[in-house]
């Protein structure tokens, strides 16, 4: 079990700052839902696979559902919290876990981390937030992709973060 250590408490605020900045840089509204498309996942795969689950964890919920609080979308906060934290804490998880830390590790952590975030948003969406499954179902695509473009572009930020930054103290 690692200490979550004072360099731990400011990584998470840096990167929850991060992934509130990003996820608000680029929106594109989804009618369907009310939802919308952002590159908010791209931070969240940095924060979980450099930094470890905590810290993704942290980092997913906490900044995304503070981009939902100030970007309007308040109905989707508590969700967005719990979904986008889960989505850090799985892909921060796996990585930590494995003995190896090469790239056919972190693309199952991506992968396992992204598909978590699609489903929990269509769970969401189709069966409490109150847009039904033909409407969740519409959602799905654009879910796959915000997943794709943060495994995209997280992944080899994430790697080359990884060679500057001393993590073991």
């Amino acid at each position: 079990m690692v200490a979550f250590t004072t360099r731990h408490v400011a990584a998470s605020g840096v990167m929850a700052a991060l992934v509130c900045v990003t996820t608000l840089l680029i929106t594109f509204p989804i009618p369907a839902t009310q939802g919308f498309f952002n590159i908010g996942d791209v931070m969240i795969m940095v924060a979980a696979l450099t930094f470890g689950p905590l810290v993704g964890g942290i980092a997913g919920g906490i900044g995304s559902s503070l981009a939902d609080m100030i970007g309007g979308w308040y109905s989707y906060a508590p969700f967005t919290l719990v979904i986008k934290g889960i989505e850090g804490l799985l892909a921060g998880f796996i990585l930590s876990k494995s003995r190896s830390k090469r790239l056919p590790v972190i693309i199952v952590a991506w992968v396992v981390g992204g598909t978590e975030m699609v489903l929990g948003y269509f769970t969401a969406q189709a069966f409490i937030l109150g847009y039904g499954i033909a409407g969740a179902v519409a959602e799905i695509p654009f879910n796959i992709v915000q997943a794709a473009v943060g495994g995209i572009l997280g992944i080899p930020i994430s790697l080359a973060l990884r060679t500057r930054i001393r993590l073991d103290r």
